[in-house]
């Protein structure tokens, strides 16, 4: 037995050094200008390929370098460079019949630089073109039977991403893996990818794509599960920064492409959501589902749906929008109906949205149906919005009434019953117009303002004050006594609308009832015959109340 043992022993040593030696019988780089003008036919592309060694253990060649040309229209440089490209071949027609015939292809730490023409046009689009018409050589068997291969493999890419003209720093995704079974430029086939994302982003997509599209490569059909996992827009490159849109997000996806448009449908898990640059990141994660389909062709969509949740909270945006390298327009309707105040107002600082410092709404609803146009970096947003049953904790509107001494009411809240207005939104300014406030403890307010960029607030309200309770009983008890007029006549002066401008910022606001232009805009039924100390009586309410001097 111990005999039997070395003879297995000593046969296996020589079987190894048979094989370790056969490469010193085999010269395969007799085969590299064929395997380079066969690569070079079905890619479209000039290969280049370094030295070309065998491991018969392994079962491949593999060449040291690999060189594949970039499109002459995007540039002179290469498309893709790699140290290494290991070549699966079947050994025995290689041994003994002296032919090459390809299996699997795998690119080892390549660096592929891909560029994206104003046109729509990528690098990559005519890789392959004249594969469908190549035909087979007659008096010599392909090493790439059919343009198939088993398996082909991408091994710790690093991919760049520019555009034509330059719109911004380059992208770059890190770690790339992919993986295709049964690859062929005419078959539809099996694969898997998986990247970094700039900003610690991860993305991993399953599916499957083909035939390979014979006039453009990057409109192939494909099927595909993707999965994005802290997704950041803006560092990697999906979203412009001066948009001011940002967001951290985990993403669920399908998508399928006919060839000619790309229909999408998911969930994002966003967190720190920010919809300005002058805003705070919402605290509370939101969720959003959507359906967009794209077009591969002129590179514009519709989104469907996109309904984006927090809470009991649901808004929905839906629209078009069209695509320019380092730009973005869109054309989109915001709606949202009955929308709980308590859940919303987590949103509220993502939005820009600033209450008086130390404030917070409770209670009530929120509609709205705003229109949103424009490019993203200077969208144009506009529609009514409506608050109902709501009140302002931490902030009194009464108390801020200066020269209605006294009139403080209601604790440090204001209570709203009705706000409407119709506001539109640029460059981080906003116009209000046709606002109508019900304040149950005050009155009513009409009128219109805007809000600049800063956050500085130019208001011309009318207030109608409630005069049979609250501060407008009060002013009208004060009006009678300073001016000497008949309480009937004061309070109907009173109702008719006290003007009121609202200065100051947002999270401090300064309301300045104008009692000169109240008494000035009633001046008949305030003065009556008194027309000797009219003057006397405005002078003297002016100087009690604060309001604006005469222009």
């Amino acid at each position: 037995m111990r005999h039997t043992w070395k003879i297995v022993g000593g046969a296996a040593a020589i079987l190894v050094v048979v094989i370790a030696a056969v490469p010193l019988f085999v010269n395969v780089n007799t085969f590299r200008p064929l395997l380079e003008q066969q690569l070079t036919t079905a890619l479209g592309r000039k290969v280049v390929l370094g030295k070309l060694s065998l491991s018969v253990f392994s079962g491949s060649v593999t060449a040291r370098d690999l060189s594949v040309a970039d499109d002459p229209q995007f540039s002179s440089t290469p498309f893709l460079t790699a140290k290494a490209l290991r070549i699966g071949v079947e050994m025995r027609p290689l041994l003994f019949e002296r032919r090459l015939l390809v299996r699997s292809l795998e690119v080892d730490a390549p660096k592929i630089h891909l560029m994206h023409a104003a046109n729509g046009i990528w690098n990559f689009s005519t890789i392959g073109q004249t594969a469908a018409s190549r035909t087979s050589n007659t008096q010599q068997e392909s090493i790439l039977p059919n343009l198939t291969v088993d398996q082909f493999s991408v091994k710790n890419g690093n991919v760049t991403v520019d555009s034509l003209p330059a719109q911004g720093p380059s992208l770059v995704y890190s770690q790339v893996e992919l993986s295709v079974q049964g690859f062929s430029f005419a078959k539809q086939f099996p694969y898997t990818l998986k990247a970094n994302l700039p900003g610690d982003g991860t993305v991993a997509v399953a599916g499957k794509a083909g035939p390979i599209d014979a006039h453009n490569a990057a409109n192939t059909a494909f099927d595909a599960q993707v999965t994005l996992r802290h997704l950041d827009p803006v560092a990697a490159g999906f979203l412009d920064k001066s948009a001011g849109l940002t967001l951290l997000a985990d993403v669920d996806a399908h998508a399928a492409s006919d060839g000619k448009s790309v229909d999408s449908n998911g969930t994002v898990h966003a967190q720190r959501l920010q919809l300005r640059p002058d805003a705070v990141p919402a605290p509370k994660p939101i969720d959003i589902t959507y359906h967009v389909i794209h077009n591969l062709q002129d590179s514009t969509g519709q989104l469907q749906d996109a309904a984006a949740q927090t809470g009991k909270v649901a808004l929905h945006l839906s629209g078009t929008y069209a695509l320019t390298p380092g730009s973005a327009r869109v054309k989109m309707n915001l709606v949202g109906q009955g929308l709980p105040i308590d859940e919303l107002q987590s949103l509220l600082p993502a939005a820009g949205v600033t209450l008086p410092s130390g404030s917070a709404l409770q209670g009530g609803t929120l509609t709205t149906n705003m229109n949103i146009s424009g490019p993203l970096d200077h969208l144009t947003i506009s529609g009514p919005v409506a608050l109902d049953n709501t009140r302002l904790a931490g902030f009194n509107a009464s108390s801020q009434l200066k020269g209605l001494l006294g009139a403080a009411t209601g604790g440090n809240v204001t209570t709203i019953r009705t706000f409407r207005a119709n506001l539109a939104m640029n460059e981080g300014a906003v116009q209000a117009n046709n606002l109508y406030l019900s304040l149950p403890a005050i009155g009513e307010a009409t009128g219109s303002g805007t809000v600049s960029a800063a956050k500085a607030l130019n208001f011309r309200l009318s207030l109608k004050l409630d005069t049979n309770s609250g501060i407008g009983g009060k002013a009208v008890g004060i009006l009678s006594m300073v001016s000497g007029i008949g309480g009937k006549v004061a309070s109907q002066a009173a109702a008719n609308g006290v003007p009121v401008i609202i200065t100051g910022t947002a999270a401090n606001p300064v309301i300045t009832p104008n009692m000169r232009g109240l008494v000035s805009g009633n001046a008949s039924s305030v003065l009556g015959n008194q027309k000797g100390s009219g003057q006397k009586v405005l002078n003297s309410l002016g100087g009690l109340f604060g309001g604006a001097k005469k222009r």
